[in-house]
């Protein structure tokens, strides 16, 4: 048996100082998402206190932390309650059941229902959950001036019992108009001794809100006939919408132009995103707004970029969108079902690969027993065969995500040279059996601003690919290329194998040498021809371009900024 003294070795750490609290507080907060000690009341109790001496920059680190595991639910609930930048990383992807969303719901302030307003994974009792709290959620708390030689207003009397109230006068019926506005505002729900709330109750509450709500739209809504033909809108250095002029803004403040993905009714075209990242204008760019307000519809949007004049620091962009012409095709360009395909033939490819690389771990660490020396070299050799089959794996749905426009990224900036020295090290017994060497030039501080995860399968795909068609005694020079304002460029020496045609010729590339499928150690299972398209696909998606010359691969990226002075990194 094994004893789990995790959590005694935390709590006999020294709590007091700031230092030992934010170290306490990342330890349990690490030990109960990951289920090594139960989240029980205790253990929420130690938290409290030691909420009271940790930064909201530490606590917010680890509710980022959490957002893609699975934590227990009283470990969710105890982040909602906290403040909104703490609580949005662990709301925005918490998975529960239906109970325990509709026990914490109440839980919340309006800030964070409004979070989980704009997720689309939620269940239907749960979304059904949130519309009922929509009429106190977004009225305007209002309290009238008192002057200060006011006396206190008289208590008003008692209204008659109903029994003593004469018998109502028949009245005309109401109009239409007047007629949907709800007679009475829904049930409010019985807090019960621990904190929650009865889900009886909550449930009466929902189907009251659902009888009493408009079923149609009023007739005096905008439609589609009374809708706008332009407006104007302005953004913040971080590209978030902050000034709508033309239309309702209610849509679109707080939408941003660095992501592609859906943003509640408002979906921003990738060309807008790539500018952003480069600083750049852009014209006639896809804004797709949904809803029934006066900006729904398609619009065609052309910013500029705006820098200050005395430091020239990027302050934002100033855009005016335009509804398109008959002769524009402005609805985006549908996903690809040969991609929706592949994902799934990939999903289906991943689960019992990592169960074959699970079970060959177990035998090569004899786990299950005492092994051969010869099957556990057997066992390694398919553990080892098992990563290079979930590598090509991860490829194939990284060329699906692509074609979907599914690829979700994230920029940063990204120091170019040690990721380049961490891959020739992964690469090195692939060039020492090519007999071959990668030679990385100095290239001082030079960042890119792209997302890391996505830089680094473009350029360790890319290597593999010119290490595995190198020949004997060849080196393959990794050096600094001159690149336009904004961006930041490498250049690969060029293998004599590939020969000196162009893109056309190389990315159609299908065969390999006859050594080359007992290359391993990084060699592209797929073939030089699917490396190189994947790495110029991935070049485009993150703003950057791919080029292939005779001699030399240019890769271009988005070069990050320096925070200073809104500029690019020399």
């Amino acid at each position: 048996m094994r004893f789990d003294d995790s959590l005694k070795t935390v709590l006999s750490a020294d709590m007091e100082s700031g230092f030992g609290a934010q170290s306490a507080w990342r330890q349990l907060i690490d030990l109960m998402g990951r289920g090594r000690i139960p989240a029980d009341e205790p253990s929420l109790a130690r938290l409290r206190l030691l909420r009271q001496a940790v930064p909201v920059a530490v606590r917010s680190a680890s509710a980022r932390a959490l957002a893609f595991a699975t934590p227990p639910a009283p470990l969710i609930a105890f982040f909602a309650e906290d403040v909104i930048a703490v609580a949005a990383p662990v709301l925005r992807t918490a998975r529960m059941d239906d109970d325990a969303w509709l026990a914490l719901l109440p839980r919340l302030d309006p800030h964070g229902r409004a979070l989980l307003r704009h997720r689309r994974d939620l269940p239907a009792t749960v979304t059904r959950g949130l519309e009922s709290f929509g009429p106190s959620d977004f009225i305007l708390p209002y309290d009238p001036p008192v002057a200060a030689n006011d006396e206190a207003a008289p208590v008003p009397e008692a209204a008659p019992a109903p029994e003593a109230m004469p018998a109502p006068v028949a009245e005309p019926s109401p109009p239409p108009a007047l007629a949907a506005i709800p007679a009475a505002a829904p049930p409010e729900p019985r807090p019960v001794a621990d904190g929650g709330f009865q889900i009886a109750d909550l449930v009466a509450r929902i189907d009251a809100f659902q009888r009493q709500r408009v079923p149609d739209a009023p007739a005096d809504l905008p439609g589609p006939e009374a809708a706008a033909t332009s407006f104007r809108f302005d953004t913040d250095a971080h590209g978030v919408i902050c000034a709508v002029d033309g239309v309702s803004r209610g849509t679109l403040i707080g939408a941003s132009l660095a992501y592609g993905a859906p943003q509640g009714d408002v979906r921003i075209d990738a060309v807008i995103n790539g500018a952003l990242r480069q600083r750049q204008r852009f014209a006639g760019a896809r804004l797709d707004i949904g809803g029934r307000s006066d900006a729904a519809g398609a619009w065609r949007v052309t910013g500029t970029p705006q820098f200050d004049a005395a430091t020239g620091r990027f302050t934002g962009y100033a855009a005016i969108a335009r509804r398109p012409r008959r002769d524009e095709d402005v609805a985006p360009a549908p996903r690809k079902a040969a991609s929706d395909s592949l994902r799934q033939l990939v999903h289906e490819l991943r689960t019992p690969t990592n169960a074959i690389a699970g079970f060959a771990e177990l035998i090569e660490a004899q786990l299950l027993g005492p092994v051969a020396p010869v099957y556990r070299q057997h066992a390694l050799t398919i553990r080892d065969q098992a990563a290079s089959l979930l590598g090509a794996i991860e490829d194939l749905d990284t060329a699906a995500r692509i074609e979907g426009k599914a690829l979700d990224l994230r920029a940063g900036p990204v120091a170019i040279e040690p990721m380049l020295a961490r891959i020739a090290q992964d690469l090195e017994p692939l060039a020492t059996l090519r007999g071959t060497a990668l030679d990385i030039h100095p290239m001082g501080d030079h960042a890119a601003l792209a997302d890391d995860r996505a830089v680094e399968r473009l350029l360790s795909r890319l290597l593999a690919a010119l290490t595995a068609a190198a020949v004997a005694d060849e080196r393959i020079d990794i050096a600094e290329a001159p690149a336009p304002a904004g961006q930041v460029a490498l250049c690969f020496a060029r293998p004599q194998s590939l020969g000196t045609g162009g893109e056309d010729v190389l990315l159609s590339i299908d065969g390999d040498t006859p050594d080359h499928a007992e290359a391993g150690g990084g060699a592209p299972l797929l073939g030089t021809g699917f490396a190189l398209r994947l790495a110029r696909n991935l070049a485009r998606e993150l703003g950057g371009e791919l080029i292939f010359g005779e001699h030399l691969l240019t890769l271009r990226l988005p070069a990050a900024l320096d925070d200073a002075v809104g500029q690019a990194t020399n």
